[in-house]
């Protein structure tokens, strides 16, 4: 069950396990973290850069070094773990029937799962050619 506590003392008395713990503070340094890798993504491709020139050299260029690479990684991975735990908090929720609640999880966690390492192999492996 989600805790609803904001101070860390109270989500540790709400908490059930341990990892319920480690989760609720995921969520609170993982949505600091995205916010300034969002914005510093917003003010780099809108400010910096004239959004208007944006094309495909331009993102080969970025993607061909390997520090976009690992900032888009982390924004990524950030992305879909902070995303995967309050959805897992909206489904322990709004679905009550326990073996119905197990398997919405798990299509969802695979979903998650195939979407990561999809995003991971293209950052890393896909070869970025300049035309």
């Amino acid at each position: 069950m989600a805790i609803r506590a904001r101070r860390y003392e109270d989500a540790k008395q709400q908490a059930g396990t341990n990892l319920e713990l480690a989760w609720w503070v995921f969520m609170r340094i993982s949505g600091l973290l995205l916010v300034f890798l969002a914005l510093g993504h917003l003010y780099i491709q809108n400010i910096l850069i004239n959004a208007g020139e944006i094309d495909y050299d331009y993102v080969a260029k970025r993607l061909s070094q390997t520090t976009w690479k690992v900032y888009d990684w982390l924004l990524l991975a950030l992305a879909l773990l902070h995303g995967t735990n309050g959805m897992r908090y909206v489904i322990d929720d709004l679905v009550r029937n326990p073996a119905v609640r197990f398997w919405v999880k798990t299509v969802f966690y695979t979903v998650v799962a195939i979407l990561f390492f999809l995003g991971s192999l293209v950052l890393f492996n896909y070869d970025f050619q300049i035309s």
